[in-house]
């Protein structure tokens, strides 16, 4: 099936969770929607093959919980951020740390830029947005409308060029990326005049269109040319205002679906996603997940019409039911509900059919003998921009995977055992000869990630992240959540008690069961009992 053929038929979505990771927090996809990153509550960043429907590749990450994650654009590179205020940039290939950066105050948000692979937006707790250079490990803190308004949130537009930040007192600032100009501003409202506090700003793939979610529960789609022709204290009009007339739920995550006709949006309440139709703004379908569950995070396919969701730290994706119809053998062909009388024509069984007309003679014959081009591959159009005509030649679409063998067979090709030991003495003896040769052509060391500290003027270093809770239980937070230092994610049994065994089975209980089973032996009892009191005392 052609990927141009592929539309979003949101009416055609049911709820189908044929996927999931366990702990998982954050998820997204890469450009090309083959690879899907999603970030888990023991710190590590599980890779998705969503082709296979496989894990590609598994990143210990972080110590703590991974709070947002996002692609470069070619995919070779994946930024992520953790509750414990660091934000790395990571291969993808290799799974190595390029370099960390620690930040004073937790990360809510952080996004690539579309188009340069060098800079990044990152959106601390209660500071201004920074944008990071990942060269030079330079950063520039955008302005803000008011110093004392320290909740904005901020997000690139579809190419990169401007930044659109919004505060809590809704005011939206438009800057340019690369001289942080203001190019104009405007204020979201309410019907009474009043303002209201951003949540968070989204763009589409395709188009000039990004929504706004704010605090009165009410989502707004505006088009970016227009809040650009309207200039600095603007009052342009929204588009679209979508929200639940009946339950007035908040929005907890809203996303563009990838050709930019449809939103969805997750109810902060429970797990369900509302989807409307952009042109008319119309309500096209309510997903509604496991009743008890609130929802995480939220992540539209670029290309398909599949998102997946995540609520209780497991990623559901939902998609079309794919019916198989194989009643149709040939192109000319027709597929019939019900019977139908057939009408014969007259000069159906003829052999020589009178009524057909001759064809007349055209440049047929000439267009037959041109060339087909078999060679060359039309760039999909689905991945391409507006404003590009050939596909990214080192996009990163898949992972390589090569099988692990535990238990690897001996060589069959080796030589035999006998000859193995006859020449031992021999290859002894020069063993260590062959290791200080080795020894120069091994591969080199990994290189530590280098670690820069971005200072931040007026930011409180107490804070706490949202994830973990309130400030005043952020210790025992801190403590159960995310994976222990010493492992690397080999140890999975730790969420267990230690005493959980204490529990089932007495120590007396234990202490006579070994008793009987060396009643037989004096001295094995003797000895046993000798080691249990000093283990146990």
């Amino acid at each position: 099936l052609s990927m141009q053929l592929l539309s979003s038929c949101i009416c055609l979505l049911w709820q189908l969770l044929d996927g999931y990771i366990n702990m998982a927090l954050t998820c997204t996809f890469n450009r090309w929607g083959t690879l899907l990153a999603v970030g888990c509550n023991d710190g590590r960043i599980v890779i998705w093959d969503f082709l296979t429907r496989g894990i590609a590749k598994i990143i210990s990450a972080h110590i703590h919980p991974v709070c947002s994650l996002c692609w470069s654009r070619d995919g070779h590179k994946l930024v992520s951020a953790s509750t414990d205020n660091i934000v790395s940039q990571w291969d993808v290939l290799t799974g190595d740390c390029d370099q960390r950066f620690r930040f004073p105050s937790p990360i809510l948000k952080l996004q690539c830029h579309p188009r340069d692979m060098d800079k990044v937006l990152v959106c601390p707790m209660k500071s201004a947005p920074v944008l990071l250079t990942l060269s030079d490990s330079k950063h520039v803190v955008l302005p803000v409308d008011d110093d004392s308004d320290l909740n904005v949130v901020a997000a690139f537009d579809r190419r990169g060029e401007y930044i659109y930040t919004g505060n809590a007192k809704g005011k939206i600032l438009v800057l340019k990326t690369n001289t942080q100009e203001l190019v104009a501003s405007f204020r979201v409202t309410t019907g009474t005049s009043n303002t209201t506090a951003i949540k968070s700003i989204e763009f589409a793939r395709k188009g000039s269109c990004f929504l706004i979610n704010t605090a009165d529960r009410i989502i707004r789609v505006y088009d970016g040319r227009e809040i650009l022709t309207c200039g600095k204290d603007g009052e342009p009009e929204p588009m679209q205002k979508l929200q639940d007339l009946v339950n007035r739920t908040p929005w907890k995550r809203c996303c563009f679906s990838g050709d930019g006709e449809y939103i969805v949006a997750g109810s902060a309440r429970q797990h369900a996603l509302y989807i409307w139709e952009k042109s008319i703004g119309n309500l096209v379908k309510i997903l509604h997940g496991t009743r008890g569950e609130l929802l995480l995070d939220v992540a539209w396919h670029p290309v398909r019409p599949i998102i997946a969701s995540i609520s209780s730290g497991v990623v559901s994706i939902w998609a079309q039911n794919q019916v198989e119809n194989w009643s149709a053998f040939a192109p000319d062909f027709k597929e019939l509900d019900e019977n139908v009388e057939y009408e014969e024509r007259e000069s159906e069984f003829d052999i020589e059919d009178e009524d057909k007309s001759e064809p007349e003679q055209t440049g047929g014959d000439l267009a037959e003998d041109e060339e087909v081009d078999v060679t060359s591959v039309d760039p999909i159009v689905a991945f391409c921009s507006s404003d590009e005509e050939l596909e990214d030649s080192r996009a990163l679409l898949y992972l390589p995977i090569a099988p692990e063998v535990e238990d690897p067979e001996e060589n069959p090709y080796g030589p035999p055992p006998d000859a193995q030991t006859q020449g031992g003495a021999n290859e002894e003896a020069a063993a260590g000869d062959k290791k200080q040769k080795q020894s120069g052509t091994e591969a080199p060391v990994k290189k530590k990630a280098r670690t820069t500290t971005i200072e931040l003027q007026g930011v409180p270093s107490d804070e706490v992240h949202p994830l973990l809770g309130v400030k005043g239980d952020s210790k025992s937070k801190k403590k159960t959540a995310g994976r222990p230092k010493g492992s690397k994610g080999k140890d999975k049994e730790f969420v267990r008690s230690k005493s959980f065994r204490d529990r089932a089975f007495p120590w007396r209980v234990r202490f006579y069961f070994h008793l009987l089973h060396f009643k037989n032996d004096i001295k094995k009892m003797h000895y046993f009992s000798c080691l249990w009191i000093k283990s146990t005392f």
